[in-house]
Protein backbone atom coordinates (compact mmCIF):
# COMPACT_ATOMS: atom_id res chain seq x y z
CA UNK A 1 0.00 0.00 0.00
CA UNK A 2 2.83 2.40 0.83
CA UNK A 3 4.45 1.78 -2.56
CA UNK A 4 1.23 2.34 -4.51
CA UNK A 5 0.20 5.40 -2.50
CA UNK A 6 3.67 6.90 -2.92
CA UNK A 7 3.72 6.09 -6.65
CA UNK A 8 0.34 7.75 -7.21
CA UNK A 9 1.29 10.85 -5.24
CA UNK A 10 4.73 11.32 -6.81
CA UNK A 11 3.55 10.59 -10.37
CA UNK A 12 0.76 13.10 -9.84
CA UNK A 13 3.31 15.77 -8.91
CA UNK A 14 6.25 14.99 -11.17
CA UNK A 15 4.27 14.03 -14.28
CA UNK A 16 1.60 16.73 -13.88
CA UNK A 17 2.42 18.69 -17.03
CA UNK A 18 2.20 15.60 -19.24
CA UNK A 19 -0.89 14.24 -17.49
CA UNK A 20 -2.60 17.52 -18.38
CA UNK A 21 -1.46 17.32 -22.01
CA UNK A 22 -2.89 13.80 -22.26
CA UNK A 23 -6.12 14.63 -20.48
CA UNK A 24 -5.56 12.06 -17.72
CA UNK A 25 -7.58 12.56 -14.53
CA UNK A 26 -5.02 11.45 -11.95
CA UNK A 27 -5.45 10.00 -9.30
CA UNK A 28 -9.06 9.14 -10.21
CA UNK A 29 -7.83 6.87 -13.00
CA UNK A 30 -5.93 4.61 -10.58
CA UNK A 31 -8.34 4.31 -7.64
CA UNK A 32 -9.04 0.67 -8.50
CA UNK A 33 -5.32 -0.08 -8.09
CA UNK A 34 -5.46 1.13 -4.50
CA UNK A 35 -8.23 -1.38 -3.88
CA UNK A 36 -6.17 -4.12 -5.54
CA UNK A 37 -3.13 -3.18 -3.45
CA UNK A 38 -5.09 -3.85 -0.26
CA UNK A 39 -5.73 -7.40 -1.45
CA UNK A 40 -2.25 -8.14 -2.82
CA UNK A 41 -0.87 -11.41 -1.44
CA UNK A 42 2.46 -11.85 -3.20
CA UNK A 43 5.46 -10.10 -4.68
CA UNK A 44 4.06 -10.92 -8.13
CA UNK A 45 0.79 -9.15 -7.23
CA UNK A 46 2.83 -6.18 -6.03
CA UNK A 47 4.72 -6.01 -9.34
CA UNK A 48 1.61 -6.40 -11.50
CA UNK A 49 -0.17 -3.52 -9.78
CA UNK A 50 2.82 -1.23 -10.36
CA UNK A 51 3.03 -2.28 -14.03
CA UNK A 52 -0.66 -1.44 -14.49
CA UNK A 53 -0.11 1.87 -12.73
CA UNK A 54 2.74 2.95 -15.02
CA UNK A 55 0.71 1.90 -18.08
CA UNK A 56 -1.99 4.40 -17.09
CA UNK A 57 0.48 7.25 -17.41
CA UNK A 58 0.17 6.66 -21.18
CA UNK A 59 3.92 7.09 -21.43
CA UNK A 60 5.83 5.02 -23.98
CA UNK A 61 9.02 5.25 -21.93
CA UNK A 62 7.54 4.45 -18.51
CA UNK A 63 8.44 1.16 -16.85
CA UNK A 64 8.84 -0.55 -13.51
CA UNK A 65 12.48 -1.08 -12.55
CA UNK A 66 12.90 -4.38 -10.68
CA UNK A 67 15.62 -4.30 -8.01
CA UNK A 68 17.67 -7.31 -6.98
CA UNK A 69 15.46 -8.00 -3.96
CA UNK A 70 12.51 -8.59 -6.30
CA UNK A 71 14.21 -10.67 -8.99
CA UNK A 72 12.08 -13.52 -10.20
CA UNK A 73 8.86 -11.63 -10.84
CA UNK A 74 7.37 -12.36 -14.27
CA UNK A 75 6.17 -9.91 -16.89
CA UNK A 76 2.37 -10.05 -16.55
CA UNK A 77 1.38 -8.80 -20.02
CA UNK A 78 1.21 -10.60 -23.39
CA UNK A 79 4.40 -12.61 -23.86
CA UNK A 80 6.62 -11.24 -26.63
CA UNK A 81 9.85 -13.07 -25.82
CA UNK A 82 10.20 -16.06 -28.12
CA UNK A 83 7.19 -14.96 -30.16
CA UNK A 84 7.13 -15.08 -33.95
CA UNK A 85 5.39 -13.06 -36.63
CA UNK A 86 3.17 -14.23 -39.51
CA UNK A 87 5.21 -12.37 -42.14
CA UNK A 88 2.87 -9.44 -42.68
CA UNK A 89 2.27 -5.90 -41.49
CA UNK A 90 -0.89 -3.82 -41.71
CA UNK A 91 -1.85 -0.19 -42.26
CA UNK A 92 -5.00 1.91 -42.56
CA UNK A 93 -6.08 3.64 -45.76
CA UNK A 94 -9.40 5.38 -46.41
CA UNK A 95 -10.80 3.70 -43.30
CA UNK A 96 -9.84 0.21 -44.49
CA UNK A 97 -7.23 -2.13 -43.05
CA UNK A 98 -4.71 -3.11 -45.73
CA UNK A 99 -1.80 -5.51 -45.98
CA UNK A 100 1.18 -3.17 -46.05
CA UNK A 101 3.90 -5.80 -46.41
CA UNK A 102 3.80 -9.59 -46.86
CA UNK A 103 6.67 -12.07 -46.98
CA UNK A 104 7.62 -15.58 -45.87
CA UNK A 105 4.60 -17.56 -44.58
CA UNK A 106 2.06 -14.88 -45.47
CA UNK A 107 3.31 -14.60 -49.05
CA UNK A 108 3.30 -18.39 -49.43
CA UNK A 109 -0.32 -18.41 -48.22
CA UNK A 110 -1.28 -16.01 -50.99
CA UNK A 111 -1.37 -12.80 -48.98
CA UNK A 112 0.03 -9.82 -50.86
CA UNK A 113 0.42 -6.06 -50.28
CA UNK A 114 -2.61 -3.94 -51.12
CA UNK A 115 -5.17 -6.57 -50.11
CA UNK A 116 -7.92 -5.41 -47.79
CA UNK A 117 -8.08 -7.36 -44.53
CA UNK A 118 -11.74 -7.92 -43.66
CA UNK A 119 -11.54 -10.34 -40.73
CA UNK A 120 -8.80 -11.30 -38.26
CA UNK A 121 -9.37 -14.26 -35.95
CA UNK A 122 -13.10 -14.21 -36.61
CA UNK A 123 -13.54 -10.49 -35.86
CA UNK A 124 -13.79 -7.46 -38.16
CA UNK A 125 -10.23 -6.31 -38.75
CA UNK A 126 -10.69 -2.87 -37.16
CA UNK A 127 -12.33 -4.47 -34.10
CA UNK A 128 -9.47 -6.95 -33.72
CA UNK A 129 -6.95 -4.11 -33.85
CA UNK A 130 -8.87 -2.15 -31.20
CA UNK A 131 -8.97 -5.20 -28.93
CA UNK A 132 -5.25 -5.77 -29.41
CA UNK A 133 -4.60 -2.14 -28.49
CA UNK A 134 -6.71 -2.50 -25.32
CA UNK A 135 -5.00 -5.74 -24.31
CA UNK A 136 -1.53 -4.24 -24.53
CA UNK A 137 -2.59 -0.91 -22.97
CA UNK A 138 -3.34 -2.71 -19.72
CA UNK A 139 0.37 -3.47 -19.29
CA UNK A 140 2.29 -1.09 -21.56
CA UNK A 141 1.97 2.66 -21.86
CA UNK A 142 1.40 4.21 -25.28
CA UNK A 143 1.96 7.94 -25.44
CA UNK A 144 -0.57 8.45 -28.26
CA UNK A 145 -3.35 6.68 -30.14
CA UNK A 146 -1.25 6.52 -33.29
CA UNK A 147 1.53 4.76 -31.40
CA UNK A 148 -0.92 2.16 -30.06
CA UNK A 149 -2.44 1.59 -33.51
CA UNK A 150 0.99 1.21 -35.12
CA UNK A 151 1.98 -1.28 -32.41
CA UNK A 152 -1.11 -3.41 -33.09
CA UNK A 153 -0.40 -3.46 -36.84
CA UNK A 154 3.16 -4.73 -36.31
CA UNK A 155 4.20 -6.16 -32.93
CA UNK A 156 0.57 -6.98 -32.16
CA UNK A 157 0.53 -9.61 -34.91
CA UNK A 158 3.20 -11.63 -33.13
CA UNK A 159 2.35 -14.75 -31.18
CA UNK A 160 3.56 -18.16 -30.10
CA UNK A 161 5.82 -19.68 -32.73
CA UNK A 162 3.87 -22.27 -34.70
CA UNK A 163 0.48 -20.74 -33.98
CA UNK A 164 -1.77 -19.65 -36.82
CA UNK A 165 -3.38 -16.34 -37.71
CA UNK A 166 -6.74 -16.68 -39.49
CA UNK A 167 -7.64 -13.95 -42.00
CA UNK A 168 -10.25 -13.13 -44.60
CA UNK A 169 -8.85 -10.87 -47.28
CA UNK A 170 -10.12 -9.17 -50.42
CA UNK A 171 -7.89 -8.57 -53.44
CA UNK A 172 -8.12 -5.48 -55.64
CA UNK A 173 -10.33 -7.34 -58.11
CA UNK A 174 -12.93 -7.89 -55.36
CA UNK A 175 -12.30 -11.59 -54.76
CA UNK A 176 -12.43 -12.71 -51.13
CA UNK A 177 -10.67 -15.67 -49.59
CA UNK A 178 -9.88 -17.12 -46.19
CA UNK A 179 -6.28 -17.89 -45.32
CA UNK A 180 -4.40 -19.25 -42.32
CA UNK A 181 -0.87 -18.00 -41.83
CA UNK A 182 1.50 -19.88 -39.53
CA UNK A 183 3.82 -17.85 -37.37
CA UNK A 184 7.09 -19.44 -38.34
CA UNK A 185 10.05 -17.27 -37.41
CA UNK A 186 9.26 -14.01 -39.21
CA UNK A 187 10.08 -10.81 -37.37
CA UNK A 188 7.22 -8.67 -36.09
CA UNK A 189 9.44 -5.60 -35.63
CA UNK A 190 8.89 -3.00 -38.38
CA UNK A 191 11.93 -1.86 -40.30
CA UNK A 192 10.56 1.17 -42.15
CA UNK A 193 9.95 1.74 -45.85
CA UNK A 194 7.68 -0.74 -47.63
CA UNK A 195 9.58 -0.69 -50.93
CA UNK A 196 12.95 1.02 -50.51
CA UNK A 197 14.99 2.04 -53.57
CA UNK A 198 17.16 -0.66 -55.06
CA UNK A 199 20.89 -1.14 -54.50
CA UNK A 200 21.11 0.72 -51.20
CA UNK A 201 24.29 0.56 -49.15
CA UNK A 202 24.36 0.09 -45.38
CA UNK A 203 26.17 1.96 -42.63
CA UNK A 204 25.34 0.79 -39.15
CA UNK A 205 21.55 0.47 -39.23
CA UNK A 206 21.19 3.16 -41.90
CA UNK A 207 20.64 2.56 -45.62
CA UNK A 208 21.47 5.05 -48.34
CA UNK A 209 21.77 5.56 -52.07
CA UNK A 210 19.67 7.11 -54.82
CA UNK A 211 16.08 6.71 -55.91
CA UNK A 212 15.09 5.71 -59.45
CA UNK A 213 14.33 9.39 -60.06
CA UNK A 214 17.90 10.35 -59.14
CA UNK A 215 17.33 11.91 -55.73
CA UNK A 216 19.48 11.04 -52.76
CA UNK A 217 17.85 8.71 -50.24
CA UNK A 218 18.77 7.93 -46.63
CA UNK A 219 16.74 5.66 -44.36
CA UNK A 220 17.65 6.46 -40.77
CA UNK A 221 16.73 3.40 -38.71
CA UNK A 222 18.15 4.80 -35.47
CA UNK A 223 19.96 7.81 -34.01
CA UNK A 224 23.33 6.64 -32.64
CA UNK A 225 25.83 8.97 -31.02
CA UNK A 226 27.91 9.16 -34.19
CA UNK A 227 24.96 9.99 -36.44
CA UNK A 228 26.46 13.31 -37.67
CA UNK A 229 29.64 11.49 -38.71
CA UNK A 230 27.58 8.72 -40.35
CA UNK A 231 25.73 11.43 -42.25
CA UNK A 232 29.00 12.91 -43.53
CA UNK A 233 30.00 9.59 -45.04
CA UNK A 234 26.57 8.85 -46.55
CA UNK A 235 26.22 12.30 -48.11
CA UNK A 236 29.72 12.12 -49.55
CA UNK A 237 29.01 8.76 -51.21
CA UNK A 238 25.62 9.87 -52.51
CA UNK A 239 27.24 12.88 -54.17
CA UNK A 240 25.51 15.71 -56.01
CA UNK A 241 21.77 15.15 -56.36
CA UNK A 242 18.82 17.46 -57.13
CA UNK A 243 17.15 16.65 -53.81
CA UNK A 244 17.35 14.38 -50.76
CA UNK A 245 14.76 12.19 -49.05
CA UNK A 246 15.36 11.56 -45.34
CA UNK A 247 13.20 8.57 -44.43
CA UNK A 248 12.75 8.14 -40.67
CA UNK A 249 10.07 5.43 -40.74
CA UNK A 250 10.44 2.97 -37.81
CA UNK A 251 13.31 4.99 -36.31
CA UNK A 252 13.64 3.72 -32.75
CA UNK A 253 15.65 6.65 -31.38
CA UNK A 254 18.99 6.86 -29.59
CA UNK A 255 21.13 9.84 -28.64
CA UNK A 256 23.13 12.25 -30.81
CA UNK A 257 24.32 15.85 -31.25
CA UNK A 258 21.26 17.61 -32.69
CA UNK A 259 23.11 20.78 -33.69
CA UNK A 260 25.88 18.69 -35.21
CA UNK A 261 23.38 16.82 -37.39
CA UNK A 262 21.46 19.88 -38.57
CA UNK A 263 24.72 21.67 -39.36
CA UNK A 264 25.34 19.15 -42.15
CA UNK A 265 22.36 20.61 -44.02
CA UNK A 266 22.73 24.37 -43.59
CA UNK A 267 23.70 24.92 -47.22
CA UNK A 268 22.35 21.74 -48.84
CA UNK A 269 19.59 21.54 -51.43
CA UNK A 270 15.92 20.56 -51.15
CA UNK A 271 15.03 17.99 -48.50
CA UNK A 272 11.82 16.04 -47.89
CA UNK A 273 11.19 13.99 -44.74
CA UNK A 274 9.07 10.84 -44.31
CA UNK A 275 7.76 9.66 -40.92
CA UNK A 276 5.25 7.27 -39.37
CA UNK A 277 4.09 6.35 -35.87
CA UNK A 278 7.07 4.01 -35.59
CA UNK A 279 9.33 7.07 -35.24
CA UNK A 280 10.08 7.33 -31.53
CA UNK A 281 12.05 9.38 -29.05
CA UNK A 282 15.24 10.83 -30.59
CA UNK A 283 13.89 9.85 -34.01
CA UNK A 284 11.13 12.39 -33.40
CA UNK A 285 13.46 15.20 -32.38
CA UNK A 286 15.72 14.45 -35.35
CA UNK A 287 12.97 14.34 -37.97
CA UNK A 288 11.17 17.26 -36.35
CA UNK A 289 14.21 19.53 -36.68
CA UNK A 290 14.04 19.35 -40.44
CA UNK A 291 10.39 20.38 -40.42
CA UNK A 292 10.44 22.92 -37.59
CA UNK A 293 13.89 24.46 -38.08
CA UNK A 294 14.66 23.96 -41.76
CA UNK A 295 11.16 24.10 -43.23
CA UNK A 296 11.47 20.77 -45.02
CA UNK A 297 8.15 19.23 -46.14
CA UNK A 298 7.24 16.27 -43.92
CA UNK A 299 5.18 13.41 -45.36
CA UNK A 300 3.61 10.83 -43.06
CA UNK A 301 0.74 8.38 -42.80
CA UNK A 302 0.28 9.76 -39.27
CA UNK A 303 2.14 11.85 -36.70
CA UNK A 304 5.14 10.26 -35.02
CA UNK A 305 4.75 8.19 -31.84
CA UNK A 306 4.70 11.17 -29.47
CA UNK A 307 7.08 9.60 -26.93
CA UNK A 308 9.99 12.00 -26.63
CA UNK A 309 10.63 13.29 -23.14
CA UNK A 310 12.91 13.93 -20.21
CA UNK A 311 12.65 11.20 -17.59
CA UNK A 312 13.13 10.71 -13.86
CA UNK A 313 13.14 7.79 -11.44
CA UNK A 314 10.63 7.56 -8.57
CA UNK A 315 12.01 5.41 -5.76
CA UNK A 316 9.40 3.50 -3.76
CA UNK A 317 9.40 2.95 0.03
CA UNK A 318 9.86 -0.83 -0.13
CA UNK A 319 13.10 -0.61 -2.08
CA UNK A 320 11.87 -3.53 -4.20
CA UNK A 321 10.93 -1.46 -7.24
CA UNK A 322 11.19 2.02 -8.70
CA UNK A 323 9.34 3.74 -11.52
CA UNK A 324 11.00 5.30 -14.57
CA UNK A 325 8.67 7.97 -15.94
CA UNK A 326 8.51 10.99 -18.25
CA UNK A 327 8.21 14.41 -16.63
CA UNK A 328 8.34 16.89 -19.51
CA UNK A 329 8.38 16.91 -23.29
CA UNK A 330 11.49 17.19 -25.39
CA UNK A 331 11.63 20.01 -27.94
CA UNK A 332 9.01 22.07 -26.12
CA UNK A 333 9.11 24.64 -28.94
CA UNK A 334 7.73 22.11 -31.47
CA UNK A 335 4.03 22.11 -32.33
CA UNK A 336 3.73 25.84 -31.51
CA UNK A 337 5.06 25.37 -28.02
CA UNK A 338 3.22 22.15 -27.10
CA UNK A 339 6.25 19.87 -27.50
CA UNK A 340 6.27 16.24 -28.68
CA UNK A 341 5.27 13.97 -25.77
CA UNK A 342 1.64 12.93 -26.05
CA UNK A 343 1.29 14.62 -29.45
CA UNK A 344 3.99 13.55 -31.89
CA UNK A 345 5.58 15.52 -34.69
CA UNK A 346 2.77 16.39 -37.09
CA UNK A 347 3.43 15.95 -40.83
CA UNK A 348 2.45 18.93 -42.93
CA UNK A 349 0.89 16.40 -45.31
CA UNK A 350 -0.84 13.16 -44.29
CA UNK A 351 -0.42 10.57 -47.05
CA UNK A 352 -1.93 7.09 -46.71
CA UNK A 353 -0.71 4.09 -48.66
CA UNK A 354 -2.60 3.55 -51.89
CA UNK A 355 -3.72 -0.09 -52.30
CA UNK A 356 -2.89 -0.12 -56.03
CA UNK A 357 0.59 1.24 -55.28
CA UNK A 358 1.14 -1.46 -52.67
CA UNK A 359 -0.01 -4.15 -55.09
CA UNK A 360 2.44 -2.85 -57.69
CA UNK A 361 5.44 -2.52 -55.39
CA UNK A 362 5.27 1.28 -55.23
CA UNK A 363 5.87 3.21 -52.00
CA UNK A 364 3.16 5.90 -51.99
CA UNK A 365 4.88 8.01 -49.36
CA UNK A 366 8.25 7.96 -51.09
CA UNK A 367 6.57 8.92 -54.35
CA UNK A 368 4.85 11.88 -52.73
CA UNK A 369 8.10 12.99 -51.07
CA UNK A 370 9.77 13.09 -54.47
CA UNK A 371 6.85 15.07 -55.89
CA UNK A 372 7.39 17.61 -53.12
CA UNK A 373 11.08 17.80 -53.98
CA UNK A 374 10.20 18.62 -57.57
Amino acid sequence: MKDVEHAIAEAGKQCRALLDVKGIEWPESVQDLLRDAREAKSLQDHYEILVRLTARLRDGHARVVVHDEAKGVRWPGPAMEGASGPGLFLCRSDGKILVKQAWDAAARAGVSPGMEVLVIEGKPAAEWIEETMREHREWSGFSTEQQAFYFACHWGLGGKSGSKLALRVRSLDGKERRVEVRRAGASFVPDGPVFPPENLKSLGRQRYGRTAAGNGYIHLRDCPGDLPEQMDRMLEEIGDVPGLVLDFRANGGGGFDHDGLLARFVESGPIAVIVDAGVRSAGETASGMFKEDRGAPMIGESPTAGMSSSKTTIDLPSGLFSLYVSVRSNKGRFNRGRGIEGIGVLPDEIVEYDPADLANGVDTLLGRAEERLR
